[in-house]
């Protein structure tokens, strides 16, 4: 079988949107184990300049529903980016995995071609090609996004490991 921009997208998007979820509960289980605030986690930033845990969270699930939406022509279900306890970030990334689910792979597949223009900043916009949008722009924003989720938390003592990234709750 030959790789198709649905194969190359859905799983993927899928796959670690579910690891996301597994760290998520590893931080609820230290928060709990802990005793400590979990608003320390959720507004944690690396830096000054940088967006907050939360909103790591915010542009993963983004980066995969939008990328599948503008692909397929779909509508993305919108998201009012309110969350701001860790059970409800779980809950974001549950409502996005369970509607990428929902996107049928002939939708996506053989749009390679199809000229995808998105944001960029507040003033500019960007066009490409499909299948270069997902490769070069969707899947390594969404991974971006996932790894700067994955480092605040260990930063903040939450103990996890190359497999809790990669495998999820398999690990």
């Amino acid at each position: 079988m030959s790789i198709t921009l649905a194969s190359a997208s859905l799983p993927v998007f899928e796959h670690f949107l579910g690891n996301l979820r597994h760290l998520l509960t590893k931080a609820q289980a230290d928060v709990s184990a802990r005793g400590y605030d979990e608003q320390a986690l959720v507004q944690f930033r690396l830096a000054p300049d940088m967006l907050p845990f939360k909103a790591q969270i915010f542009i993963a699930c983004d980066a995969a529903k939008l990328c599948a939406s503008r692909i397929g022509g779909l509508d993305a279900p919108i998201f009012e980016n309110t969350e701001n306890t860790l059970a409800e970030l779980i809950g974001r990334v549950d409502k996005t995995i369970a509607w990428l689910k929902t996107v049928p792979a002939d939708a996506i597949d053989g749009q390679e071609a199809k000229e995808i223009t998105i944001p960029v900043g507040k003033n500019r916009t960007l066009t490409m090609r499909a299948e270069d949008y997902l490769k070069t722009w969707a899947l390594p924003n969404m991974f971006f996004h996932i790894t700067t989720a994955y480092d605040i938390l260990r930063h903040n003592g939450v103990v996890l490991g190359k497999a809790d990234y990669l495998a999820g709750a398999a690990a």
